[in-house]
Parts: structure tokens; C-alpha cells; sequence
């Protein structure tokens, strides 16, 4: 497979990579300027920017690339391993790293008044959205226009039946702690970029306690955005909706949520 066919699949399936490419080389170097490299997520790539040492590093500094969602461009002299260089051949290599981030896939579970309205500005943000619900008369493009994927079953069946990434954002807004102590379980043992459960701070702290009967959850809790969104005094199911993708968007962007006017007088 080509490294650009392998590109344009990680995006059609919303998965992360890293590109790296040798920008410049001088003298003696095991690759030239144009080489290219896919890193993914799990170390494996196609493509080479010169094997040895020298490729290792590229691909650790691509997985931190990564982690980071930051470009960066690493240079390397190719002289004196004994003083730390990845190899002997005598030349310099310029290469830029780039990380592939996918598009934000929203996992909204609960076909209710609030799930509709974070689906509905979730896809004016341009993001990838799918709806999760056991209700199947209202998990329908019908009842929650606007998804791209509509999966019927209960919150439990959910890692079964849809892929979970660390790019994947998950908006649980069921209709009562009930469902979310069944369900919750099985989501917290997978690895999203963003879990958040809506409700009051009493309905969380029942949720909490009563999962952590059956198996002590506490560190991954501990981790969940609940109440969720952002303090706006929301009260409507689309005031709600703004407030929780509010909370996403500055996970996804790791800012920090604070007021820019406030930010700008501290800068």
C-alpha cells in the first residue's frame, strides 16, 4: 500500500498517524530529501526515512508528535555515535514530523431533548457524530436528524458494536442514573479522549457509589466530566447542548476555558 493510500484511509476511518518526511539531507545520509515515513499509533509504519537508529528515534519522536498534537522538525548529524548520534555515515538529516489528528468523533449515548441538541450543533461543528440508544423508536434519523450512525442497543453492548479510540469524545446524557450504573461499566474500560455524564452532582455521586459495589472503579470515575460541560448557567436542552460541547471542544484543543478577556489582561 502507498503511504498516501494509507493517509487517506486513516481519515476516511477517523484513525490518528504520523508523516514524516526528510525536508533536507547533506552529504552521506541512508535517505534524501522526499523519503517518507507512516508512523501509527501502535509504533508499526510503511515507508522508511533510513532504518537503524536513526529511523527509532523518528519514531519515538513522531509517537511524542502524537501525544502532543504538535508538528515538529528533528535534526540529526550522522558523524559520532559514541557522542550520541544515530549513526556514522557523515551527513546531516533534516526530517518534519506531522501528526495526523482525526476529525472529533461524538459518541452521544441517550436519544433524548439534550442528545438531539448536541447532535444537531456537534455536526455544525463539522464533527462525526453517532447516536447510541436501547430506545429504537427514538435512535432514528427521524428523532435525531443529523448523525452519521445510529446504533441501537444498551449502554453495556456499546464497545461491542462501535469502535473506541483515543479520539474518540463521549457524551452520556440517558434518561436516569439507572441506566448510566448498568451501562457505565463497560465504557470505562475502554480509552476515549473524553468521557462526560450529564446530570446533577447528588445523581453522579449515587452513579459513583453504586458501581464501585460491584467493582471499584474510583480511578477511572475519578476521570469522568460530571457533571458535565462548562458553568454557563444552562438551562434549555440547546443551552445545555452548547455548554457540553463547549467542554469538548477544550479538551479536544487542550485549552483552558478561561474567559479571553481575562487571558489577555494576565498575558
Amino acid at each position: 500500500m502507498s503511504i498516501y493510500k494509507a493517509i487517506a484511509d486513516l481519515e476516511n476511518n477517523g484513525e490518528a498517524g504520523v508523516f514524516c518526511t526528510i525536508v533536507e539531507s547533506k552529504g552521506s545520509t541512508p535517505r534524501h530529501e522526499g523519503s517518507k515515513m507512516l508512523v501509527y499509533p501502535d509504533g508499526h509504519i510503511i515507508g522508511t526515512v533510513g532504518g537503524g537508529e536513526i529511523e527509532n528515534r523518528v519514531i519515538s519522536e513522531a509517537l511524542d508528535a502524537l501525544r502532543n498534537r504538535k508538528t515538529k522538525v528533528l535534526h540529526y548529524t550522522l558523524v559520532s555515535p559514541e557522542k550520541g548520534d544515530p549513526g556514522i555515515c557523515g551527513g546531516q538529516v533534516e526530517v518534519y514530523v506531522e501528526p495526523i489528528i482525526p476529525k472529533v468523533k461524538l459518541l452521544v449515548i441517550g436519544a433524548g431533548h439534550v442528545g438531539k441538541q448536541v447532535v444537531h450543533l456537534a455536526k455544525w461543528l463539522d464533527w462525526r457524530v453517532i447516536v447510541s440508544d436501547d430506545r429504537a423508536e427514538l435512535c432514528t434519523k427521524e428523532t435525531m436528524p443529523g448523525a452519521d450512525e445510529y446504533v441501537i442497543c444498551k449502554m453495556s453492548e456499546v464497545p461491542d458494536k462501535i469502535k473506541i479510540t483515543p479520539y474518540t469524545y463521549i457524551v452520556v446524557c440517558t434518561r436516569g442514573s439507572d441506566v448510566d450504573i448498568e451501562g457505565l461499566p463497560a465504557i470505562l474500560d475502554t480509552d476515549p479522549a473524553y468521557i462526560g455524564v450529564i446530570g446533577s452532582k447528588r445523581r453522579w455521586e449515587n452513579t459513583k457509589k453504586e458501581i464501585n459495589k460491584k467493582k471499584d472503579y474510583s480511578e477511572k470515575l475519578n476521570k469522568i466530566h460530571s457533571p458535565i460541560g462548562i458553568e454557563l448557567k444552562a438551562e434549555t436542552p440547546e443551552e445545555i447542548a452548547i455548554s457540553i460541547l463547549a467542554e469538548v471542544l477544550m479538551i479536544a484543543n487542550a485549552a483552558s476555558g478561561t474567559s479571553m478577556s481575562k487571558a489577555y489582561r494576565e498575558n
